[in-house]
């Protein structure tokens, strides 16, 4: 079993910034990918942004303002967010891609963190 356990989520004024952490615990994994969807009251779940060891991919919405990045050491991952505006006020998950000793392949989420964003 692995455990995702996210840090950061905050208040902020718009234009402000905000560093959320995710760091993964367990044993015998790896991880395939990491990132973080959000959730807006009322919105469906959607894809924030998604780090793989070859890769960085980001919504539309948050290109330019968002940073992904990864620590393997740590099995941890981070969400740099700059020039925050209202419209990223959200609960924020974080996710992973797992491959556990059998070989199988699971997803896995965080309990999630707020980000508001004030005007």
């Amino acid at each position: 079993q692995v455990q995702l356990v996210e840090s950061g989520g905050n208040l902020v004024q718009a234009g402000g910034s905000l560093r959320l952490s995710c760091a993964a615990s367990g044993s015998d994994f790896s991880i395939l990918a990491m990132g973080w969807y959000r959730q807006a009251p009322g919105n469906d779940r959607e894809l924030v942004a998604v780090i793989t060891s070859a890769s960085t991919n980001y919504a539309d919405s948050v290109k330019g303002r968002f940073t992904i990045s990864r620590d393997n050491a740590k099995n941890t991952v981070y969400l740099q967010m700059d020039s925050l505006k209202p419209a990223d006020t959200a609960v924020y998950y974080c996710y992973a891609v797992v491959r556990i000793t059998t070989g199988h392949v699971n997803p896995y989420w965080g309990q999630g963190t707020q980000v508001t964003v004030s005007s």
